[in-house]
């Protein structure tokens, strides 16, 4: 992907220094508004950063017919050109910027994947939209609708949702192949990789699509003005993305204190709670969640233990897998009291309060217990025969070999059988 974006940008750069740039002074406006928005990025969730700006002003330049009721004529490859000239612009900052492996958040942008992936999207779903529209518009097709009219705003409507469908797709293969290169366990499936994608077009997409319409459309009575006028709108909706992941942040602090608490109190062994995280985020990836079931999955894998705070004793080495079934189930809902006070999604507390639920399978009777629920038993009960293990001098090896068998015999009755057989691919994933 990133080989054809850099081919298209070469042809792109090659066919306008051959025969000149069309309409300099609009061409000029967009490229600077294209390199201020790759300047003022935003990190969405799932660590994944985004320029609003930057791809609503390429978006508009693609979409870009009238100006002030002028027909412009720069075409598909000069709207490449552009994109690429201030998406090259905004890294122009970085040459002043050793890069420095031991400080990776002050390295170069051209040194930093995700925004090598970004650029390369931005290029090739830019150049999608510009071969749409481009040359319907430059060949009169697009003529017999009326630029006031209702068709022609369908019309811009059509081409931008296919834009924004093929960079959806775009990043999900990106994402997968980021996952494939850092083991087969690291990342999501393709589906749920799309589905993350498609969600996100309904926060932060949804604003970037609509303002590079809108662009397009008022540049035709207004000209260049159209650019600081809509793009404001969109700044200020970055500062509130801004102050969400702030909360986030704080949340991700409440949940790691709560996690830690049972440590520190002794109910359990150090770094469990981040173990048993470890493992179920592994085996929801490999079962296909998304990003967000992925968020909510690790908090309440962090969080699965709160309800030992409860107990007068602490259960030996914090295992409660090997508790009764009806001592699990009243920790579970404990925990999930305290989890339901603290602000955190309520989702999380939901499923927390059904981890010790009998399983019956994937259904689950008439109250199918959550994946999340099913997937923190499995990996909790994992690193309690793991620790357990230990404890009796056994081997890392055979010590994972006797969990798995353990957990295999309780496979669809006390454990769910796919998250068991998803526990043994990713276990063999890990250490074959």
């Amino acid at each position: 992907m990133h080989t054809a974006a850099a081919v298209l940008l070469a042809v792109a750069l090659g066919a306008v220094a051959l025969r000149g740039v069309a309409e300099p002074r609009v061409a000029l406006a967009f490229t600077a508004l294209i390199a201020l928005g790759e300047c003022v990025r935003i990190t969405l969730p799932g660590d994944r950063e985004q320029a609003p700006i930057g791809a609503a002003g390429a978006l508009a330049y693609a979409l870009l017919g009238p100006l002030r009721g002028v027909p412009t004529a720069h075409g598909t490859l000069q709207v490449i050109a552009v994109t690429g000239a201030g998406l090259l612009l905004a890294w122009l900052p970085g040459l002043a910027l050793p890069h420095r492996p031991e400080r990776p958040h002050r390295r170069p942008p051209w040194a930093d994947p995700a925004r090598r992936d970004s650029a390369a999207r931005r290029l090739l779903a830019v150049g999608f939209a510009a071969a749409v529209f481009q040359p319907l518009y430059n060949g009169g097709l697009v003529d017999r609708f009326s630029p006031e009219g209702p068709a022609y705003g369908a019309f811009l409507t059509a081409v931008a949702a296919l834009a924004a469908l093929c960079d959806a797709t775009l990043a999900a293969l990106l994402r997968l192949s980021a996952g494939s290169e850092t083991g087969p366990e690291s990342g999501p499936r393709f589906p749920a990789a799309l589905e993350d994608e498609l969600r996100s077009l309904f926060g932060i997409g949804s604003a970037i699509v609509a303002t590079g319409m809108l662009v397009s459309l008022a540049a035709g009575e207004v000209g260049l003005w159209a650019l600081p006028l809509f793009c404001t709108p969109l700044l200020l909706a970055q500062v509130s993305f801004r102050r969400a992941a702030a909360v986030r942040a704080t949340t991700g602090q409440t949940i790691a204190t709560l996690a830690r608490a049972t440590e520190v109190a002794g109910y359990t062994p150090h770094g469990h709670a981040r173990r048993v995280a470890d493992t179920a985020c592994a085996l929801g990836r490999e079962l296909g969640l998304g990003t967000r079931e992925l968020a909510l999955l690790e908090y309440a894998a962090l969080m699965h233990d709160v309800g030992q705070l409860s107990l007068v004793e602490p259960v030996p080495n914090g295992a409660t897998a090997l508790l009764p079934c009806d001592e699990q189930q009243r920790i579970a809902r404990l925990g999930s009291e305290v989890i339901s006070r603290t602000g955190v999604p309520r989702r999380v507390a939901e499923q927390v309060a059904r981890l010790a639920d009998p399983c019956s399978g994937p259904v689950g009777g008439e109250r199918p217990v959550p994946l999340a629920a099913r997937i923190i038993r499995v990996a909790n009960a994992h690193d309690d025969l793991l620790t357990a293990a230990r404890g009796r001098g056994v081997g890392e090896a055979v010590g994972r070999l006797e969990a798995l068998e353990v957990l295999r015999l309780g496979r669809g009755r006390v454990y769910d059988a796919r998250v068991v057989d998803a526990l043994a691919r990713v276990g063999g994933q890990r250490h074959g």
